[in-house]
């Protein structure tokens, strides 16, 4: 029986992306193209490998086999193609990342563009979660986390600033109606605009002095998902409605501005930047080979 390739890589991306609309984004094609793809596949294999309804797409019990057969048969396949691509003078091909958002907000801007510039034959495609994530399985090269637990089979590597902080801010008339915390316990007494994880979970505020650690559960009158809807909680602070504490760098600018005044300076958390991580295999694909030797550079 003769099998065409693309069809099989379509239903891989349909599969994966649980639809045709999103399996068609990933592989920079139509949803239509894919579902003829799919439509013709099935076809000629004589069975369904996807359950539609008018809601979602999800793999059929004959699908589900065939996906699992195919998904390392398709990862083999792509680097030894890409072995190839290690004789061009230029690598070429797609990089996904997965990171969070405060990474593409605050450490992608500074090396996305250079790199792109750099190497005109890959194209870039970065996914935002603040989850962690298992990359292989969302279908990203690599992901980008701060200070997670790492499977033993991934590899780590530095990537933009070594330390950060986290910052407290509030606006000047804030302060001025309800006064200047002087220890982070009294920002118990505060209006705090606080984040909540994907997961449920409002993390507490950490202050760090000498050998003194202080945490707190803040409270205020917003919450907001903390990553995808920071810049909302920064708004905030900025109409005077309490206290923030977010990345340093993402409230530099405000402090610029004066739209933000520092609250316990002395207090901030220093941690340590953000990681690349991809697992520990011998053959890299050549976009994400790169992307990796820039970073180290």
């Amino acid at each position: 029986m003769k099998l065409e390739l693309d069809d099989l890589s379509a239903f891989v991306a349909v599969a994966q992306a649980g639809g045709f609309r999103d399996g068609a984004r990933a592989s920079g094609t139509s949803a239509s193209s894919m579902s003829e793809a799919v439509r013709r596949l099935e076809g000629r294999l004589g069975v369904r490998l996807l359950n539609r309804t008018t809601r979602s797409v999800a793999t059929s019990e004959a699908g589900a086999k065939l996906l699992e057969r195919l998904l390392p048969l398709m990862g083999e396949l792509e680097a030894t193609l890409d072995m190839v691509n290690a004789f061009r003078d230029r690598p070429s091909g797609t990089l996904k990342l997965n990171v969070p958002a405060s990474v593409a907000r605050l450490v992608l801007p500074a090396i996305v563009p250079p790199f792109l510039k750099a190497y005109p034959d890959i194209r870039m495609e970065v996914v935002v979660e603040d989850g962690f994530v298992d990359v292989l399985a969302a279908g990203c090269d690599a992901g980008v986390r701060y200070g997670e637990r790492l499977e033993q089979d991934m590899i780590a590597v530095p990537i933009g600033p070594r330390v950060q902080r986290f910052a407290t801010a509030a606006a000047p008339a804030y302060l001025a109606a309800r006064g200047t915390p002087e220890h982070p316990r009294e920002l118990l007494d505060h209006a705090c605009l606080s984040g909540r994880f994907s997961s449920g979970v409002t993390p507490t505020w950490e202050f760090v002095r000498g050998g003194e650690t202080v945490r707190i559960d803040p409270v205020g009158p917003l919450i907001v998902r903390l990553g995808a809807a920071a810049d909302l909680a920064i708004d905030a602070a900025i109409a005077g409605l309490g206290v923030i504490h977010l990345f340093e760098d993402w409230l530099t600018p405000h402090f610029d501005s004066g739209a933000l005044v520092a609250v316990l300076p002395d207090w901030w958390e220093e941690f340590p930047g953000p990681f690349l991580y991809y697992p520990g295999r011998r053959h890299l694909p050549a976009p994400l080979r790169a992307f990796v030797n820039f970073i180290r550079r």
